[in-house]
């Protein structure tokens, strides 16, 4: 088979020109990050009960949810919170690779199940299902100059004029504004009041709750009205109240002798905010925080571009004296990471191609590895698409490692050809015929003992497991691709590049095989002592094991 690609080197280059196509097709589409999506998916369900404390919430809320969501497909675990405020939180993390879209729909279901052992006034604030990403690519902020403006107002305007533009963009998951929420009209009721007028929470709640609400009045001059009249008319009228004095006078009942009580003969009203549990402020200014979620999959580079783009556009709608700024950018880790690996990426290459021209001292046996070294990692490019992976750190390490790999075996190729034709008795096609006959089983051999080494590592569950999934894969998809090149693309090339020279020596290559030999000398004499004193050879070893172990036990570990 060999053979084959040897006699047509143009079958063998366009064989290598589809792997660098399909290469480089899927890397204008794989996602970038910093790290592999290796987080759980998480579905959060909020709920609010007016009034409560925290122990009815979790009683009277919490218990019929969690009991009906509790064991839905692909669920790890949930955790819940109840606060004294009234609001609660449940928290359903799924198994890594859960489709969240369907899990989000799962869970909605349960809810909907447990809504009939709820509490009317829960039902009535709405209860929200949303699936929930943990990876913020970036936040933004909102100030104010001379604080015009204060931290409500600015909450309340990102709410409303700015997530819903974001959320638009390509990538995003989803838009979270956090800060001092959005205006509501707050009623403060008065207990001592409430005490002496004999009333409750409940009966304030459900005054409001039915006289602020909108309505449809009806029509005037629909049929069957007087056959002269031409006209048909929609009935407007006013539907929910707006300002404090419209909640004032609410009526909560009729007082004996005809007197009406109020709302506001009980409470304060004002506008404000919908919680005061949470408060934004940048450099001790307040502040409305956004938090711009990245969607699973999404580039987030190119949804920072477009984050940034929408805000420059937005900047100038923007009320007079309010700014926006970019408080937090993870892409620019991600950037300075990238690039410090694209610099060892080359670093590492050049390295490679000047051993290679120091050791074989020939220009065209150092052309043959620079063609073939960019197929094999290219190529790994669009294998990596298929599985799925993105391009980020632990994948780019990965095939940092891969060059070492894949230039031995093109190197390989090289040397034994070069024997071969050295001796002056071949011609360059019949050398490296005879040199691929005995390297077609060792080649082979070396890509199924790597694969060996990495392939069972890609088993490991958890989020461990996903972590050397991406970064051993692609050690072992770049593995296959340089031996595949080693048995078409590389036996080719040598037979069109590779000749006969006796050129003399470049004096750098004089000097340096000088010095090689020495060491090699040197080497040689060291070994055939280790031989002759075998046992303390075996005590070395043992001693340099032991402070190995030692060392790797007491050496400080992180995660990544």
């Amino acid at each position: 088979m060999v053979k084959f690609f040897i006699n047509r080197p143009i079958f063998a280059t366009v064989l290598a020109l589809i792997i660098v196509v399909a290469g480089l097709v899927t890397l204008n589409v794989l996602p970038i990050a910093q790290y592999p999506d290796i987080t759980p998916p998480t579905v959060q369900v909020s709920a609010v009960y007016p009034g409560a404390d925290a122990q009815t919430v979790a009683q009277t809320v919490g218990l019929p949810i969690e009991q009906q969501v509790n064991g839905v497909d692909g669920m790890l675990y949930m955790s819940s919170n109840s606060s004294s405020s009234g609001a609660y939180s449940l928290t359903i993390t799924f198994a890594v690779g859960t489709d969240i879209d369907m899990a989000t729909v799962m869970v909605q279901n349960r809810v909907s199940i447990a809504q009939s052992s709820l509490p009317e006034a829960v039902i009535v604030q709405g209860i929200t299902t949303k699936k929930q990403s943990s990876n913020i690519v970036m936040m933004l902020s909102l100030t104010s100059r001379d604080s015009l403006y204060d931290g409500l107002y600015l909450s309340n305007y990102a709410s409303l004029n700015l997530t819903d533009q974001l959320a638009r963009l390509p990538g995003v998951g989803s838009v979270s504004v956090m800060g001092a929420g959005n205006y509501s009209m707050r009623i403060w009721l008065d207990p001592e009041v409430m005490r002496i007028r004999n009333l409750t929470p409940d009966m304030v709640f459900q005054a409001i709750s039915t006289q602020n609400r909108q309505v449809s009045a009806g029509y005037v001059g629909q049929p069957i009205a007087e056959a002269n009249n031409p006209y048909q008319y929609t009935l407007t009228v006013k539907g929910r109240l707006t300002t404090p004095e419209e909640f004032g006078n609410i009526i909560l009942r009729t007082e004996q002798g005809g007197k009406i009580l109020r709302l506001k003969d009980i409470a304060r009203i004002e506008l404000g905010s919908s919680s005061y549990n949470v408060t934004s402020r940048l450099r001790g200014q307040q502040a409305a925080a956004i938090a711009i979620y990245q969607l699973p999959g999404s580039n987030s580079l190119e949804v920072s571009k477009a984050v940034r783009a929408k805000m420059e556009e937005i900047a100038s709608t923007l009320p007079q004296g309010v700014e926006y700024g970019v408080t937090l950018d993870t892409t620019e880790v991600i950037n300075a990471s990238i690039d410090e690996v694209l610099v060892t990426f080359l670093e590492t290459t050049a390295l490679v191609v000047l051993v290679i021209f120091l050791f074989l001292q020939n220009f065209r046996a150092v052309i043959i590895p620079c063609l073939s070294i960019p197929v094999s990692l290219i190529g790994t490019l669009a294998v990596m698409g298929a599985l799925g992976f993105s391009v980020n750190t632990l994948t780019l390490f990965g095939l940092i490692l891969a060059i070492a790999i894949v230039v031995d075996d093109a190197i390989i190729v090289v040397e034994n050809s070069s024997r071969y034709m050295d001796t002056g008795k071949y011609t360059a096609r019949e050398a490296v015929t005879k040199a691929m006959s005995e390297l077609v089983g060792p080649v082979i051999g070396v890509v199924l003992v790597l694969l060996a080494v990495f392939i069972p590592t890609t088993f490991i569950g958890g989020i461990s497991g996903q972590l050397y999934k991406q970064f051993d894969l692609t050690i072992a998809a770049a593995t296959v691709l340089s031996g595949i090149n080693s048995l078409t693309l590389t036996p080719a090339l040598c037979a069109l590049f590779l000749r006969v020279t006796n050129d003399p020596k470049f004096v750098v290559f004089k000097a340096f095989n000088k010095v090689y030999d020495k060491t090699q000398k040197i080497y040689d004499d060291v070994v055939d002592r280790m031989l002759k004193h075998q046992l303390v050879t075996l005590i070395i070893f043992l001693i340099v094991s032991a402070t190995a172990a030692v060392m790797f036990m007491r050496w400080p570990s992180t995660f990544i």
